[in-house]
């Protein structure tokens, strides 16, 4: 079976679905808001949960919607400024969020984590039961780090690893994460021509050997570093995790069709 055609029935099988956006996704090359992918990736949402599906969405995206609102403050990178820009950010990509699924008739309800959240039994309690009561009611629940008062200490840190850590407590059958590379290579394919795409992960200590991880880029606060922890967290409770490319048209719709490929780190 070709990767495709796994990736296609990993797909059909699950019907409780997170799906992470980084930041490189949401953001155009100016650094602003990319409200088109916004509408086209709330349409593909529609469609699976027409197909009987539920989804959750972990966005980033918040300093960069401060950016396309305050492009003043782009350059200032004093902690206070960078967390009263994602207070800012947050709300405009919120409204955003509502604008483009109310197009299909989905409403969405925010919820903002630190890491306190998720170690706390009865803070992640409330937040399971929360998910499960937006999502039974035809709700789609879009989660982001709270960056506005997230400190070192108490951070996640990235939004790879707070997905999974999302998919763990819902019970997810599946995890996507949309960033702006079409999956794992042996080596950075920007500078080696030779890198190969890695399409299936069955042993995620022998992929560490066999890979080179490069840092951060532009936008986001993750690499591929954070993808793999995040995959080392929800493979070991049976949820496969899927990387792939979010700026890919239609990428969602086409991963569900068996057109589009990408990393699959096997449960």
């Amino acid at each position: 079976m070709s990767v495709n055609s796994t990736i296609q029935q990993t797909l059909a099988d699950a019907r409780k679905i997170v799906i992470k956006i980084g930041s490189n996704t949401l953001a155009k090359a100016d650094g602003t808001q990319n409200t088109e992918f916004m509408q086209s990736f709330a349409r593909q949402c529609r469609n699976l949960i027409d197909a009987g599906k539920s989804v959750v969405v972990v966005s980033s995206g918040a300093q960069v919607s401060g950016v396309s609102t305050l492009k003043e403050w782009a350059r200032k990178k004093d902690v206070h400024f960078r967390q009263a820009l994602a207070a800012i950010g947050q709300v405009e990509l919120m409204a955003q969020w509502r604008k483009a699924f109310g197009e299909f008739d989905i409403h969405i309800g925010q919820l903002l984590f630190t890491k306190d959240d998720f170690e706390d039994n009865h803070r992640s309690l409330n937040i399971r039961n929360t998910i499960f009561t937006l999502v039974d009611e035809g709700a789609v629940p879009i989660i982001n780090e709270n960056d506005s008062v997230s400190t070192d200490e108490f951070a996640i840190g990235d939004n790879d690893n707070l997905s999974a850590l999302t998919a763990i407590l819902w019970s997810a059958d599946l995890l996507i994460l949309f960033s702006d590379i079409d999956g794992i290579y042996t080596d950075n394919p920007k500078t080696n021509p030779n890198a190969q795409l890695v399409e299936t992960v069955a042993d995620i200590s022998e992929l560490r050997k066999s890979i080179k991880i490069g840092g951060t880029n532009s936008f986001g606060t993750g690499g591929i570093e954070t993808k793999i922890q995040a995959a080392e967290k929800t493979v070991v409770y049976g949820i496969p995790l899927l990387l792939a490319n979010g700026g890919r048209e239609n990428i969602l719709d086409n991963l569900v069709n068996g057109t589009a490929t990408g990393t699959l780190f096997l449960a």
